[in-house]
């Protein structure tokens, strides 16, 4: 059975650190010469938490379909490029 190959908890934190990846590709508006904080972040998407953020880069949490949509929307990729990485 597949389900009991996967360790979820690893594969969160993996998940977790493509997404703080993607988010230092993006330039801070409010700090010149610096990359988009999990605050701005925040700020831009009206809807997730800083938080939120935090725990979905640290892999502690299962963020939510809308979550992600708006996430990508945020950091301007695609939805399916925040799948886009390799698991261990």
């Amino acid at each position: 059975m597949i389900m009991n190959k996967i360790d979820f908890i690893k594969e969160k934190k993996i998940f977790g650190k493509h997404v703080r990846k993607l988010r230092k590709t993006i330039k801070s508006s409010e700090y010149i010469n610096r990359n988009i904080s999990q605050q701005e972040l925040s700020d831009r998407s009206e809807y997730i938490s800083k938080k939120t953020i935090g725990e979905i880069e640290r892999g502690e949490t299962n963020p939510s379909f809308e979550t992600l949509l708006i996430l990508a929307k945020v950091l301007e990729v695609d939805p399916k490029e925040l799948f886009d990485f390799e698991l261990e």
